[in-house]
């Protein structure tokens, strides 16, 4: 049954059938062929989509939406910028700087991309920058998205898993900023070797103005996390109020968002969350028919008997997180794997939280590797140049990342010392 499925879903995928169509009928052709009540294919996929954490993924894309169409976004950009743009590489900088404060709220890398990627994407081209370096730029920063708190991913390895969210949001914090700061001082040296962005500095506000220009952009992280770790909201009924403060904000301070808009941008957003619920809800029967097959407890037992130190075992999931990243959309990735792995990992005396934090920024580099890099297509599609236009100047970006990622899974107090500081372990 178990190898039957696997055919299947790499046969659909080979046919470019969508991910959630392809595993949705590989776990059909496991519950025929194991004699199941197709029944039961609607009760697992009920059952994958009836968790009240998934709640958050809705509303903290709805946020995202309205935080670009309010303006929001741009207010942003322009604070990062008057603190870092006045330097060489300054508009690069900013990019990435951008994207980790627009992360702390959206949770959505593609969200982000698309966000903040409309407004830097042409303003690096109008500086000198190459199309393909600021669609690499774009597509990688947006990245941590799905890293720093709140994050989609992590809130489905965590369903999917059985761990707690609120420790994997804060543990994702310190991993987060670690690859913004690491990615600033790729681009500022690699800016100084090219000799881009002498000019960078030109028409940015000054500190103070960009930041009572930005003052409740900024203050909507603050509320959001402050409020999940103060212990008035839990991240579920965070996403919600993130939506509430971005229509407010949006719609009577900034006053960017018009009645007539709220129709398309609650379209758009509907149709962003029934795909990733669609995805876990396959991705979820799936799993159960894996699990029902012994399969979780057959890879536990191969990898113990393969890799015989916590050490190798990270880097043998690395390896295998990597290439299937390439090829499985990121959510259901995590809704098939998680539960899947973690228990391994615990068993390799692997904390689970950190084994999340490491599981979620290595498929995160999925979104910026072909063939299937949904950032790639998004930052593309802003920049206007196609997909293997990108790829030269995306290769630095990668292996800065990969550095990172093994920086993360080999030094977890890294992810563990925030967690460890206010869940007092």
């Amino acid at each position: 049954m178990t190898l039957a499925m696997i055919v299947t879903m790499v046969l659909a995928f080979a046919l470019t059938i969508s991910v959630a169509v392809s595993i949705g009928l590989s776990a059909i052709v496991g519950l025929q062929i194991s004699n199941a009540h197709m029944l039961i294919s609607v009760k697992e996929m009920f059952n994958s989509i009836n968790k009240f954490p998934l709640a958050a993924i809705p509303f903290f894309i709805l946020a995202g939406n309205l935080m670009e169409a309010g303006g929001i976004s741009r207010r942003l950009v322009e604070f990062a910028k008057s603190l870092v743009g006045g330097i060489q590489g300054g508009l690069p900088m900013t990019c990435v700087l951008t994207c980790m404060i627009f992360a702390a709220v959206s949770g959505s890398s593609v969200a982000t991309t698309f966000a903040i990627g409309a407004i830097l994407i042409p303003a690096l081209k109008s500086h000198g920058y190459p199309p393909t370096y600021a669609a690499s730029l774009q597509a990688t920063s947006a990245e941590l998205g799905v890293v720093i708190p709140p994050s989609i991913p992590m809130i489905l390895y965590g369903v999917s898993a059985e761990i707690s969210i609120g420790e994997l949001f804060i543990a994702g914090i310190v991993p987060g900023m670690f690859i913004a700061a690491t990615l600033m001082l790729f681009v500022w040296v690699w800016c100084k070797i090219k000799g881009w962005g002498k000019n960078d500095g030109e028409g940015r506000l000054g500190v103070i103005p960009a930041t009572w220009q930005a003052g409740w952009a900024l203050l909507m992280p603050v509320i959001i996390l402050g409020g999940i770790y103060g212990g008035i909201f839990t991240p579920t009924e965070a996403s919600a109020v993130a939506v509430f403060y971005a229509l407010i904000v949006g719609m009577v301070i900034y006053r960017e968002i018009k009645p007539s808009d709220l129709y398309r941008v609650l379209r758009k957003s509907v149709i962003s969350s029934a795909v990733i619920m669609f995805i876990i809800a396959n991705a979820g029967m799936f799993a159960f028919l894996l699990t029902r097959a012994g399969v979780p407890e057959a890879i536990g037992h191969w990898l113990e008997a393969v890799l015989q130190s916590p050490a190798l075992f990270l880097l043998g999931v690395n390896l295998a997180l990597f290439f299937i990243g390439m090829f499985i959309e990121t959510s259901a990735a995590i809704i098939v794997l998680g539960p899947i792995l973690a228990p391994v990992a615990a068993h390799f005396g692997v904390d689970p939280v950190h084994f999340g934090i490491v599981m979620v920024v290595n498929l995160a580099l999925g979104m910026i590797t072909p063939p299937f890099g949904v950032n790639l297509f998004a930052a593309c599609t802003v920049a206007r140049i196609s997909l293997d236009q990108i790829i030269r100047d995306l290769l630095p970006f990668v292996a800065v990342v990969i550095g990172c990622l093994m920086v993360i899974t080999y030094v977890p107090d890294l992810s563990l010392m925030l967690r460890d500081l206010v869940y007092g372990r």
